[in-house]
């Protein structure tokens, strides 16, 4: 599948979507965001759906300025995995009890540690990370005071479509797998920094408030770019935390088989990125969209009940070297709510450990689009490394 290029932009918009599957105020946002005179292009990606200010699923090219919006709220978001020397045959019969310790060890939903974890405690991580939480000092006074709470969060899941998996490849060997961001710190540097934008003379005229941008050599975008990277590494380092802890559940739960584990794949997709194309610097904006330059690995999942794909990138320079960051949406939240059932979400992940309850009903697999037409519709992207299914799957 290669893009088709939507007609009447300012500049390029690559399709990787098919535009009639995509809504009206999807393909809205898409051409508002292409008004932009700092942007280049845009690439979009086959999972592609509404979303704030710009939409979920979409790489956006920027020169001389950057959009916070076209992040995406929970900076950083991502995903990481790691095949592990275990195989179906090592598995219980039962793998309620599995769920439930990776539950103790990583706190879910709105939940937290109670003191910071010790990264030096955490199997496979250093002890330090320089100086990470000395340059929260730096950071917007708007969020000084949370510093604790962030700490604490620190290897925490969260909630909504993050999760947590043990999950089989093709060939019946076990993968450690899990989603999440940079936890309600990185959400409330986004809106802190959106608001701030809204408030600048150059962004009166937009045609939407939300796509307000910093631009280049000015110390609102000095201070949006600090906060911005850190958060990001904030939630990189949280994902570590929560992997080494599901390592050492892992460990215990079947230290018969003495557990070894390969190297880690870990991948944001709801970031900034300083990259070149074309002879032109340009801040590269990936929201619900990952990186996949040529031979680079990384994740693309499914829903709580189908299954996720290990991939590699092509290096496409037509999509920013990018690629989706999974299935994506066909119905918002609230309209999933509505239609289905607890009884529903039960019958969609039947032979998945998982929630069943009407807290998740939002997460059903009807509620996002069929994984294998999204693998499908990027194949000139990645190329398939692993399909996983999960097992095991926990949810906030």
């Amino acid at each position: 599948m290669s893009y088709v290029e939507m007609p009447g932009a300012r500049v390029p918009i690559r399709m990787w979507a098919d535009p009639a599957s995509v809504e009206d105020v999807a393909l809205r946002q898409l051409h508002n965001v292409a008004t932009l005179p700092w942007v280049k292009g845009l690439a979009v990606m086959p999972d592609v759906h509404f979303g704030k200010g710009a939409t979920v699923g979409s790489v956006i090219a920027m020169h001389g300025a950057v959009c916070p919006a076209a992040v995406g709220v929970d900076i950083g978001c991502g995903m990481s995995a790691v095949r592990t020397s275990l195989t179906a045959n090592d598995l219980p019969g039962d793998l309620s009890r599995l769920r439930s310790k990776i539950e103790q060890a990583i706190p879910v939903g709105r939940g937290m540690h109670d003191e910071a974890v010790d990264p030096g405690r955490v199997f496979g991580l250093p002890t330090s990370w320089g100086d990470f939480w000395d340059r929260f000092d730096t950071v917007a006074d708007a969020v000084k005071f949370r510093r604790d709470r962030a700490a604490r969060q620190m290897g925490s899941l969260g909630s909504g479509n993050h999760f947590v998996e043990f999950c089989l490849d093709e060939a019946g060997a076990v993968w450690l797998m899990l989603h999440s961001g940079s936890r309600n710190i990185g959400k409330e540097l986004a809106e802190y920094h959106i608001g701030q934008a809204q408030k600048l003379p150059h962004n009166q005229g937009l045609v939407d408030r939300d796509l307000a941008v910093f631009t280049a050599d000015t110390p609102q975008m000095a201070a949006y770019r600090n906060d911005l990277f850190w958060a990001q590494e904030y939630a990189r380092h949280n994902r570590a935390i929560m992997m080494g802890l599901y390592k050492e559940v892992v460990r215990r739960e079947f230290r018969k088989a003495k557990v070894t584990f390969e190297q880690e794949i870990s991948c944001h997709h709801n970031y900034v990125a300083e990259e070149r194309y074309e002879g032109m610097d340009l801040l590269v904006t990936r929201k619900g969209a990952i990186r996949a330059g040529s031979g680079e690995y990384g994740i693309i999942p499914g829903s709580m009940g189908t299954g996720s794909y290990i991939v590699r990138g092509l290096g496409n320079e037509a999509s920013f070297n990018s690629a989706s960051h999974g299935a994506g949406r066909r119905m918002s939240r609230n309209a999933a709510k509505r239609r289905y059932s607890a009884r529903d979400l039960e019958e969609q992940t039947r032979g998945v450990e998982c929630r069943k309850d009407s807290g998740v009903v939002d997460e059903i697999p009807a509620a996002y689009k069929p994984i294998e037409q999204v693998i499908e519709r990027q194949r000139d992207l990645v190329e398939v490394v692993a399909k996983l299914k999960q097992v095991v799957c926990v949810k906030g």
